[in-house]
Formats: C-alpha cells, sequence, structure tokens
C-alpha cells in the first residue's frame, strides 16, 4: 500500500476540499437601483454565491434571519435552495429569470434592474458538483455561509478574484471559461475553508472525521484507493491502531463502520462513472474492487435501487440517484 501519494495521508481534508471542481457554471454581473429585489427559484443540485462590490443587499434564506452583505462581502448557498436578494427585507421580488438580462455570453450575463435610487453592485455565480466528496461536503454545510470582509483582514484577495472572474467571462479569449471555473473552485474553497475553521459543527460527524490523526487518514485511502481490496484488519495497520479500536472509532467519528462507508464510497463512485462516462458496467466493476458484473450489480442495486445499467441509462442529476450520505 502507497501511502506517499501527491496527498500526504495527514491531510484528508484537504484531499477533500481539491475535489471541489465546479461544472455547468454561469455568472451574472447585477447592477442594481434601489429599490429592488429578485430571485433565484430552487436549482437541483447547485451552488450559488453573491458577492458585493459596491453598495448593501440584504439576502433572504427561507428559515434564516435576512443577512444584510456589504462590500466585500461573499455570501454561498449551498443546497440549490430558492432565495431572494433585496435591497431591502421584505421588497419586492421577481423571479430573475423574468427580469431582462443582456447575454455577453454562454456563461456570462447582465442583469441591470431597479427603481433609480441608490447603487448595488453584485457578481453572482451558480454551478454544479459531480464528485461524490464534494457533493457529500456541501450536504454538511448550513443553509448559507458568510464571509465578511470586515472580518476577513485579507480580503481583497476576493474582490481581485471576482474582478478577475468578470473579465475573463466577458472577453470571450481562448481558455477563458477554464480559467474563470477554477478561479470560482477557490471562491467557494475559501468560504468553505472559513466556515470549517469558525464553526464547531465542522469539527463534528464526517467532517470531523476527516481532521482526526488516526481516521482522516484510513477514509483517505479509502477515497483514494476504492478498488483495493481493503479489511478492517489493513486499515487498522495502515494506521496503526488495533482493529477494535480502529473499528470502534471509526463508527463513532463517522457514523458507520469501515466496510460499509467502504460499499458506500464505492457506490458513489460507480454512480458519477455511470452517468459521466462512456464505460461498460464490467469495467466499472473491476475499477471498484469486484470479481464479477454479477456481485457488483447486487451491491449498487443494494444501495441505489435501481440496477447499473439502469442508472447509466438516466440522468443522475434528473432522476435523483444518489447513496450518499
Amino acid at each position: 500500500m502507497k501511502t506517499s501519494d501527491f496527498w500526504t495521508s495527514s491531510d484528508a481534508l484537504g484531499e477533500a476540499l481539491h475535489l471541489l471542481r465546479m461544472g455547468g457554471s454561469l455568472y451574472c454581473s447585477s447592477e442594481l437601483t434601489a429599490p429592488w429585489g429578485f430571485e433565484l427559484p430552487q436549482i437541483e443540485d447547485a451552488v450559488m454565491f453573491h458577492f458585493v462590490t459596491s453598495g448593501m443587499c440584504w439576502l433572504e434564506v427561507e428559515s434564516l434571519q435576512p443577512i444584510l452583505l456589504a462590500p466585500g462581502d461573499l455570501a454561498l448557498v449551498p443546497h440549490g435552495r430558492g432565495h431572494r436578494l433585496v435591497s431591502e427585507p421584505g421588497s419586492l421580488a421577481p423571479s430573475l429569470f423574468d427580469l431582462p438580462r443582456e447575454l455577453v455570453s454562454e456563461r456570462y450575463e447582465i442583469l441591470r434592474h431597479g427603481g433609480g435610487g441608490s447603487k448595488t453592485t453584485l457578481m453572482c455565480g451558480v454551478a454544479s458538483f459531480s464528485h461524490p466528496v464534494a457533493r457529500h461536503l456541501l450536504s454538511l454545510l448550513p443553509a448559507a455561509v458568510t464571509i465578511h470582509a470586515s472580518e476577513v483582514p485579507d480580503s481583497d484577495w476576493m474582490q481581485s478574484t471576482l474582478r478577475l472572474i468578470a473579465s475573463e467571462a466577458r472577453s470571450l479569449r481562448p481558455g477563458g471559461e477554464t480559467v474563470v471555473t477554477r478561479l470560482a473552485d477557490i471562491l467557494v474553497v475559501q468560504v468553505i475553508r472559513s466556515w470549517i475553521e469558525q464553526d464547531p459543527a465542522a469539527r463534528r460527524g464526517w467532517l470531523g472525521a476527516l481532521q482526526d490523526e488516526r481516521i482522516g487518514p484510513a477514509v483517505a485511502l479509502i477515497h483514494r484507493e476504492p478498488g483495493c481490496d481493503w479489511t478492517v484488519d489493513a486499515l487498522a495497520r495502515e494506521v496503526s491502531m488495533s482493529r477494535s479500536a480502529f473499528a470502534a472509532r471509526f463508527a463513532l467519528l463517522v457514523g458507520e463502520p469501515p466496510l460499509k462507508y467502504l460499499t458506500r464510497w464505492r457506490m458513489n463512485l460507480a454512480l458519477d462513472r455511470l452517468t459521466t462516462e462512456d464505460i461498460t458496467v464490467t469495467d466499472v466493476a473491476g475499477s471498484m474492487g469486484y470479481q464479477s458484473e454479477a456481485a457488483f450489480s447486487r451491491s449498487f442495486k443494494r444501495f441505489s435501487g435501481v440496477s447499473p445499467r439502469q442508472a447509466k441509462r438516466r440522468s443522475a442529476v434528473n432522476d435523483g440517484v444518489r447513496v450518499m450520505p
């Protein structure tokens, strides 16, 4: 077993954050004058973020108190929940998609809206994440996460990053979409890092397990080499623990026994590959450590409710086929 890959086994959380790679991104620059407001509908399996470049606004997410956003503040709505951005709490907020917008490129548009009063400018983004680790990590976040510039000494990086995103999205230069997406990845990772550092909830459950000096490396090994013939004994040896102590601590922190987690992880990766790659069920089964397609299919259906071939014919996003958490 190799534990000296690019990612060190002690950085399981860093490895999880590394897998936060966006896809299907759309960006909107908004020039707004009070009174104004617009509503974003629920978008399944999406992450939405909003960055205030000038002026002020309120973010309204169901079940939360309105959140005031000032220049330099960045807000993340990680679960695709519908929400509103308004100049004042309770302001009228038509659907964003009912408002006229200037389409600059396939992935970038400009919104100009409002009643002619004080001005606010925003940079907003909508994106999706396909990797199972990314989806699972995002599922653990609260309904909204914010970084307030006044509380972050070095927040200038956010403003310069957003300016570069806007510039690349407008200019349509070769490779611009890749640059924009990677910059947005950085923004989202930084927001999540800030939440992990500040919120005690981020030190419990699966995230807490990733940060544990013994269980974190074991989880990272499962993530990195899902096709390996892992046993509880083998994982325990890798992190220098007795079998019984390892099994008990893993179950306590992760919430399920090691081999059940291994199977669930394999099924998530298998689902991702079946629905995003041109690959046979047999090849997926082999990559997940199964000696036969039949054994893999039984396990897959037990966790997902459909056979691998059915999953391959479906869109995982549209049909909601997910087996983790």
